[in-house]
């Protein structure tokens, strides 16, 4: 499943749309070919049929021209039940 995301970098609030592979209830990989570093603190916008969700991240590992895996740390008031909505979607495919 790819979703629309956009991450921004909390420190330097560089951002990157990019789009997630692999949700889940803890994380995802954004595939884009300027993937921040690991340790770097994230917030992600990710959009999903008329659905937008926030979230606080942190970027677990990266790989050059391919992506990053991120873990998230929080979700903003109404964000995780859209995600857990999206998950329970996927279940049923």
């Amino acid at each position: 499943m790819r979703n629309g995301v956009i991450v921004a970098d909390l420190r330097t609030e560089k951002q990157v749309a990019a789009h997630t592979e692999d949700p889940s209830a803890y994380g995802c990989f954004i595939e884009t070919s300027t993937p921040f570093a690991a340790e770097t603190k994230v917030r992600l916008q990710i959009s999903r049929g008329g659905l937008q969700m926030v979230a606080q991240g942190r970027v677990v590992y990266s790989r050059a021209n391919a992506g990053m895996g991120i873990v998230f740390v929080s979700f903003e008031e109404g964000s995780l039940a859209i995600l857990e909505k999206s998950l329970e979607d996927l279940r049923k495919q």
